[in-house]
């Protein structure tokens, strides 16, 4: 039996503030087109079983266009293969905040597909002599939650699909998304399951042989800089083997649990230039070397961050503003991270002197990144505001005494 595993397609997702010419914010647009182009490879492919671990919605109220963008591509699926089975469960976007609320994933009950909200469901799918236990999140938060084991006696392949954080996954870089259920090797139990399918961390990642991850099908906070990262440094773990950078969802072959990474083609790069030193360097040679940086790489309607360590207020101001403008209005987004001197701190002990600390400010910038929003809010002004905030209030309390500078 071949299964696909899909998971964190975020459709309805929004950032920054450009449109298409439709009027659809442009990030939107590009989430939806992954998930077509992950359907178009699917109807090739051909699976006898498509699983999607949660957060198929950024939000549980999504926008009508979301809504029916996805009910098309779900009808597709069982238009090209209506012997496949689909089985969806919610993750903690698109579980309902209380019981008034709906949840519009029961509308694709209409099409076929098997959906989870709040319960768990075993489904059995006898023509594949498989059992499906479909867990969303919402039934891992409950107190009694379900024991995550397949029923003896039943059919020769058990699937579980399930949707929270494994262990510290992603706490290096801040990768996996805040909230969810915890999970572990004992809560698992991989060795009951012929497969694991995983959602909400959003880079494809093994937790056991046949326990995996699939990653989302886009960058999608939180930090898909760090997304980059831990692909970049799977690859050095692997080296010599077939890698899987970039986004795509997996194939497995049953049993045995043999899995294939199926990329899928971003609509857009996101590139993370290599960083700018600034320490001793005035505006005109830092600008140059921003030029530099900029003119290396087709940062065009790409997503662009550039990282600038130990950058002065004074030096930040006279930099050449119309230049960076520019830059912004040829990339999709241009970021320009300035980081000063006084948020860089080392641990006071010997062991680990030259450790750098997270700031206050970079705490809550990463918190408010990855806390999850309604589609109609703007991540990025989300953010600007919370931080705004928090140095006003800082200012106030240093010009008021009651602060330390340190």
């Amino acid at each position: 039996m071949k299964l696909a595993h899909l998971a964190d397609l975020h459709l309805g997702f929004r950032q920054f503030d450009r449109q298409t010419p439709k009027g659809i914010n442009q990030r939107e647009a590009d989430i939806a087109e992954a998930f077509r182009r992950a359907v178009d490879d699917l109807l090739e492919q051909k699976p006898d079983l498509i699983v999607i671990a949660g957060d198929l919605f950024h939000s549980v109220r999504p926008t009508n266009a979301a809504i029916m963008f996805c009910f098309r591509q779900l009808h597709r699926l069982r238009a090209g293969l209506p012997e496949t089975p689909i089985v969806v469960i919610a993750g903690e976007h698109d579980t309902p905040r209380s019981t008034e609320t709906g949840a519009i994933l029961r509308l694709y009950e209409a099409l076929g597909v098997e959906i989870a909200v709040e319960e768990a469901r075993r489904i059995v799918l006898p023509k594949l002599d498989c059992a499906v236990l479909a867990v969303p999140q919402q039934a891992l938060a409950q107190a009694d939650r379900p024991a995550l084991r397949p029923d003896a006696g039943g059919p020769t392949l058990n699937v579980l699909v399930t949707h929270g954080v494994y262990g510290g996954l992603g706490e290096e870089r801040g990768t996996m998304e805040y909230g969810g259920a915890e999970l572990s090797r004992e809560i698992l139990a991989p060795e009951k399951w012929d497969y694991i399918a995983l959602g909400h961390y959003h880079t494809a990642q093994s937790v056991a042989t046949n326990a995996w991850y699939s990653g989302s099908l886009e960058y999608l906070p939180p930090n898909p800089w760090g997304q980059l990262q831990d692909e970049a440094a799977q690859q050095t773990a692997t080296k010599g083997k077939k890698q899987r950078i970039g986004k795509g969802y997996l194939l497995v072959e049953l049993p045995g649990a043999r899995v294939t990474f199926r990329p899928i083609a971003p609509v857009r790069r996101h590139i993370d230039l290599p960083f700018i030193q600034g320490a001793g360097l005035n505006a005109k040679e830092l600008d140059e070397q921003i030029a530099q940086r900029v003119s290396a790489a087709k940062i065009d309607d790409q997503i662009v961050r550039l990282l600038v360590w130990d950058v002065e207020r004074a030096t930040a101001r006279d930099l050449d503003h119309a230049a960076i403008r520019a830059y912004k209005a040829r990339a999709l987004n241009f970021q320009l991270d300035l980081r000063r001197p006084e948020a860089q701190r080392t641990t006071g002990t010997s062991g680990d002197t030259g450790v750098r600390r997270q700031t206050l400010t970079e705490t809550v910038r990463d918190f408010l990144g990855r806390r999850p929003l309604d589609a109609e809010l703007n991540r990025e002004t989300f953010v600007r505001l919370g931080v705004d905030y928090l140095e006003t209030a800082a200012r106030a309390e240093r010009e008021s005494g009651g602060g330390s500078t340190a």
